[in-house]
């Protein structure tokens, strides 16, 4: 039997080679704090892409100068950015990988200069700037900017779109009851909490076709908190409005202890992809490629994200069809070096 790790999957139009993802990563290197692709940005892609993997995912890309991260992060706030962001797709696409982006909003984990905003004026913890309240019109002027952003990854190349609901960022803050105290039609209840990700979600799809995934925090890890059956509802949410796979990350709202191991997050993943009938993808210290090839043959994730693995082995591909007995295509350059 084939291993399922180097089987395509196919979503919309679009066909991945392998279940293989590389997740994305910051790699905060824009030295003019401009949001520009630099030569850092076409070496590391590209570089993974000749490795073999299957759909690569750039880092978080802010749609906004104040939902960065970082002032080194890359943007897509501008028609500037577009030139840059398309010779990453075409490198990627020259040696067979599907290009994706992050779309993002740092909320209040922006560490900028001037004010930062967030659903409420709550800082991450004692050292973080209190963020500004987002009024409704910074509210709607932000969703504006999730679509601009994908009208702009469109015009650049881009194939997959994933937004960034996890790990703390602005859209968590929106989901979550510990960082979103507001009074109005977008905190309390449930589904006060998650309009504001479903109006960025209609948004980009009025601008995009393609495949839409986001990625979420499916645990906050604080008893106050959103568990994994929450998300088991909101992915159902997401899935009536089309999104095609939830990428299944937690933690990071608030300042928590998390007991990790080798494929702590996959539970999650499972979990909601049975449960809310929706593709999903793990993540979180899959380095082995039969632990990968585990997740997939037991029905637990449709695609395999992997983060740092990949930074230590540019073609982990190559190392897990090997250890997996599956041949595939080498580049022609260094076919000589890898059989």
């Amino acid at each position: 039997m084939e291993a399922k790790l180097f089987t395509p999957f196919t979503i919309k139009n679009t066909t991945f080679k392998n279940r293989i993802v590389m997740s994305p990563m910051c790699m905060y290197s824009c030295s003019n704090e401009d949001g520009m692709v630099e030569n850092w940005h076409r070496t590391h892609y590209s570089s993974r892409a000749v490795g073999q993997v299957g759909m690569i995912i750039v880092e978080a890309t802010a749609v906004t100068p104040q939902g960065r991260i970082s002032p080194k992060d890359l943007g897509i706030w501008s028609d500037e950015h577009i030139d840059g962001l398309k010779e990453l797709t075409k490198l990627m696409k020259e040696h067979g990988a599907a290009p994706g982006i992050q779309l993002a909003h740092a909320g209040r984990k922006a560490v900028l200069e001037g004010e930062i905003i967030a659903p409420s004026a709550i800082p991450f913890n004692e050292k973080s700037k209190t963020p500004n309240e987002m009024t409704l019109d910074d509210i709607h002027k932000t969703i504006e900017a999730f679509k601009q952003g994908a009208t702009r990854a469109k015009k650049a190349g881009f194939e997959v779109i994933e937004i960034h609901g996890a790990h703390g960022y602005l859209i968590n803050e929106f989901l979550s009851p510990l960082s979103n105290k507001r009074n109005d039609e977008y905190g309390g209840t449930m589904e006060n909490r998650y309009r504001f990700l479903r109006e960025v979600i209609e948004a980009i799809q009025s601008v995009w076709d393609g495949p839409l995934f986001v990625r979420i925090s499916a645990n906050d890890y604080h008893e106050e908190g959103l568990t994994v059956e929450d998300y088991v509802q909101m992915s159902s949410w997401m899935k009536e409005q089309g999104i095609d796979l939830i990428d299944c990350s937690s933690g990071a709202v608030v300042p928590a202890r998390i007991h990790t191991y080798p494929g702590y997050q996959v539970k999650f993943s499972e979990k909601i992809k049975h449960e809310a009938d929706i593709a999903t993808g793990a993540v979180g210290l899959i380095t082995s490629p039969l632990h990968a090839e585990e997740i997939l043959q037991n029905d637990r994730a449709d695609l395999i994200f992997l983060a740092r693995e990949l930074l230590r082995d540019p073609y982990w591909p190559r190392t897990a069809a090997k250890e997996l007995g599956v041949d595939i295509e080498a580049p022609k350059q260094y076919e000589r070096g890898w059989y």
